[in-house]
């Protein structure tokens, strides 16, 4: 199986949001490190893993419910890998993956703009860059995202988002 060890019909998963944030017409890409056992080298979008504890810790917002826990995680990992403040966050598209230690791995794709901040890479992410969708596909992105901003950029521009495909 490409991209993943074999997997077995799971009912865990691994809850995953990354974020296209737009400033003045352009995305944020970063480089990840050498380092990284997912995809080192390539280039994304800020984004990280949802753990119980992130929405468990605070109160509910109504009965036995969290709202906006996706837009909480996005909010945090923007601050805690590139050092930026983000708003207006929005639904891009919805991919599945197998990591290769054969856990699937559900990862939402968001945008959002920015709102504040100076970039400050942590220490998993080496580049970044400012890039428009033209400027993008000089970068090694890991497959799939260019097709992403390619989705947004026509988005913002007036379309429907729809669903993903091949741009």
């Amino acid at each position: 199986m490409e991209g993943g060890a074999e997997v077995k019909n799971q009912k865990m998963h691994y809850l995953v949001a990354t974020c296209i944030i737009v400033k003045n017409g352009k995305y944020l890409i970063a480089k990840r490190a050498s380092y990284e056992p997912a995809f080192p080298n390539k280039w994304t979008v800020p984004g990280g893993k949802l753990e119980s504890k992130e929405f468990t810790s605070r109160k509910n917002d109504a009965g036995n419910l969290w709202y906006n826990v996706l837009e909480e995680l996005v909010e945090r990992e923007v601050m805690e890998e590139v050092g930026l403040t983000i708003e207006d966050i929005g639904y891009v598209t919805s991919l599945a993956y197998i990591r290769d230690d054969g856990v699937p791995t559900i990862i939402v794709s968001l945008y959002a703009n920015y709102k504040s901040g100076e970039i400050k890479l942590c220490k998993a992410l080496t580049e970044y860059a400012w890039v428009t969708l033209e400027e993008a596909k000089n970068y090694d992105l890991i497959d799939g995202i260019h097709d992403e901003l390619a989705m947004l950029e026509m988005h913002l521009k007036g379309q429907k988002l729809g669903k993903w495909k091949r741009h």
